[in-house]
Parts: C-alpha cells; structure tokens; sequence
C-alpha cells in the first residue's frame, strides 16, 4: 500500500484555538483523521507530522522523497505554515528529494497581509491549494491519487 504524506509546519499545533476566525475551529487531530479517511477510501496509507522546526520539515521531505522514488509513496501534501514565505531551505529540500508535492494552505493566503503573498515553495510544488479551510487537505490527497494515477 503507498504512502501519502501530509506535513505541517510551524503552529498548525494550535489549530482550532490560534484565529478560529481565519483557519476555523478543527483541531490538527480532527484534520488527521479526516486525512486518514480520505485515504482509505483512496487505498493509501497515512503519514501524518507536524513540527515547529525548519530542519525537521526538511528530513522528512528527504525522506518522503526516498519512499516516493522507491514506488512506496505517492507524494506529499505540505501546510509549511509561515516557513512558506521565508524558507529557501524547503524549496531546496523539495526539489533535491524530487518530491511531488502539494502545497497547500487553510486560509487564501493571497486575499491576506502582503508578507503571505510570496512563497518560496510554490515553484517546486506540482500544485498549490488554497482558501478551502481543512478539506483542502481531502482534496490534495485526492489530487496526489489522481496524479499518481497517470
């Protein structure tokens, strides 16, 4: 069974209690779980982390890139948090590990303040979603299995 893995950066820990009123009320176990039934549904398996650490979103891009070029993984679904906008290091790891990734955001980063509006991720994802709120994450993980498929 192939592996989908989602990772999430810096302060996702504090979803449903960090601005309810921009990235909702779900809490980052209630988003785990809605991943995990997604991929049921899908055949996959789940690889589901978070971590406030640059350098640890880093080795597990290497790592998912390992399983993906030895057929164990489909890809990677990646919520960087606000390491989007400053991390030329996920970039790089991104691109080095030659992930097919996801990028993907809660908000419309594009509709907030200036500063969200670049990112350093962008140009090495296969595609960027945004502004669906958690069921982004279904979503890309659909996207991974349908990209996967060709």
């Amino acid at each position: 069974m192939a592996t989908v893995y989602v990772f999430n950066g810096p302060n996702l820990n504090l979803l449903g209690l960090r601005e309810p009123q921009v990235y909702g009320s779900d809490t980052l176990a209630d988003v785990e779980q809605m991943c995990a039934r997604r991929c049921e549904a899908l055949g996959l398996q789940l690889d589901f982390r978070q971590t406030n650490h640059e350098g640890e979103l880093v080795t597990w891009l290497h790592e998912a890139g390992r399983a993906q070029s030895q057929g164990q993984a489909i890809g990677t679904v990646l919520n960087a948090g606000a390491y989007t906008h400053t991390s030329v290091a996920l970039h790089d790891a991104i691109k080095g590990a030659s992930v097919t990734l996801i990028e993907l955001h809660i908000s419309n980063v594009h509709a907030r303040e200036a500063f969200r509006h670049h990112s350093y991720i962008s140009p090495a994802a296969k595609a960027v979603m945004a502004g669906f709120g958690v069921a982004g994450y279904a979503l890309a993980i659909q996207g991974l299995h349908d990209l996967s498929a060709h």
